[in-house]
C-alpha cells in the first residue's frame, strides 16, 4: 500500500504505515494459527494457559471491533466465546473476515480519532492510539504463546520477521 500522506515534524509515521504494520503482524499471527494441527489447536495447553483456539477467539473479538470503535465511536461488548468457530478452517476464515473489517473501517478513521478519549468494550480507557496499540500488543503476546505451543509440539513456527 503506497501512501501519499506528507509527514510533518511532529509525526513519526503515517496512518497507512501504522495500518501496514498491524496487517503485517496479523499475517504472521495467521501463519501461526495455520501451523497448528486441528486437534492440538483446540486441546493443547501448557501450564494452565488457554488453547490457541481460545486465544485466537479473544483476538478476533477485539481486532475488527477496535477498528470500528476507533472509526465510529461505537464499541461492542467483547464476545470471546465465539462458539460457532469450531474448526481451524472456521478460525482462519474469521481471521480473514476480520482483516477485511479492519481495512474497511481504517479508511473511516481520521487523525483526530486517534487522539480522542474512548472507553473501549466498556472497560479499557484510553485514546484511539492507546487502544490500537493495546490490541496489537495483545496479539503479539498471544502469538508468542502460540510459538511456545508449536515448539512444544515439535513444529517450527513461522519466522516472525516475515511480515509482508
Amino acid at each position: 500500500m503506497e501512501t501519499t500522506e506528507t509527514l510533518n515534524e511532529t509525526q513519526l509515521i503515517t496512518k497507512d504505515q501504522l495500518l501496514n504494520q498491524w496487517l503485517g503482524q496479523r499475517k504472521v499471527t495467521r501463519r501461526v494459527l495455520d501451523a497448528f494441527p486441528e486437534k492440538e489447536l483446540f486441546e493443547f495447553t501448557i501450564g494452565g494457559m488457554r488453547t490457541y483456539a481460545q486465544l485466537t477467539k479473544e483476538m478476533l473479538a477485539m481486532d475488527g471491533a477496535t477498528a470500528k470503535g476507533v472509526a465510529t465511536g461505537e464499541w461492542s461488548t467483547l464476545d470471546e466465546e465465539k462458539p460457532e468457530l469450531t474448526t481451524k478452517a472456521d478460525l482462519l476464515a474469521s481471521w480473514d473476515e476480520s482483516t477485511e473489517k479492519i481495512q474497511k473501517y481504517w479508511k473511516q478513521i481520521s487523525i483526530k480519532n486517534f487522539q480522542e478519549k474512548v472507553v473501549a468494550f466498556g472497560q479499557y480507557e484510553g485514546t484511539g492510539f492507546s487502544i490500537l496499540f493495546y490490541v496489537m500488543d495483545n496479539e503479539i503476546h498471544h502469538r508468542g504463546q502460540g510459538y511456545v505451543y508449536l515448539r512444544a509440539l515439535g513444529i517450527t513456527p513461522p519466522n516472525f520477521w516475515e511480515q509482508y
